[in-house]
């Protein structure tokens, strides 16, 4: 199995980019149905990555980050490199997607996936609004096509 997550808040501009291409990617896959691939929105919930991210054997996550790069810049980085556990907190707000990487792998141990990509999209602009920036934009063009040419080798696979 094959699990994609997007993360994000649709409600601050470039921020919402993991969460547009998840979206882009349901519905590439009710068109081209694969019963091997799933695609999940997740938000900002790190709970819910881990849980969703449970029992498959390829994880892809997408996120926007903000790292002071070029807008729009492109990285895409072994999950292994990204995932922290958690520090204490009453709060499950503090409980990211790199901390669900952790301690999913923890918790589920062999029914977690050891193959995990991460694709950070540099942001340009994370204020409040409903669309992204130009660059980030064609950064999430450019994400959608790589991913979907992984679903259609997938395919071939089976």
């Amino acid at each position: 199995m094959l699990t994609i997550i997007g993360c994000g808040n649709l409600n601050r501009s470039d921020d919402a980019v993991g969460v547009i291409i998840a979206q882009r990617l349901q519905q590439y896959l009710i068109k081209n149905p694969h019963p091997h691939v799933q695609i999940y929105d997740c938000g900002t919930g790190g709970m819910e990555v881990m849980f969703k991210a449970r029992g498959s054997k390829q994880l892809i996550i997408i996120d926007a980050s903000s790292t002071n790069s070029e807008p729009g810049a492109v990285f895409k980085v072994p999950g292994k490199e990204l995932e922290t556990l958690p520090e204490p907190s009453y709060n499950l707000h503090d409980f990211r997607w790199d901390n669900a990487l952790a301690a999913g792998r923890k918790i589920f141990k062999d029914d977690f996936p050891l193959d995990v990509t991460v694709y950070l999209i540099e942001a340009e602009n994370l204020g409040f609004g409903l669309e992204l920036s130009p660059a980030v934009k064609h950064s999430a063009d450019v994400v959608f096509e790589e991913i979907t040419a992984i679903i259609r080798q997938k395919v071939e696979l089976f």
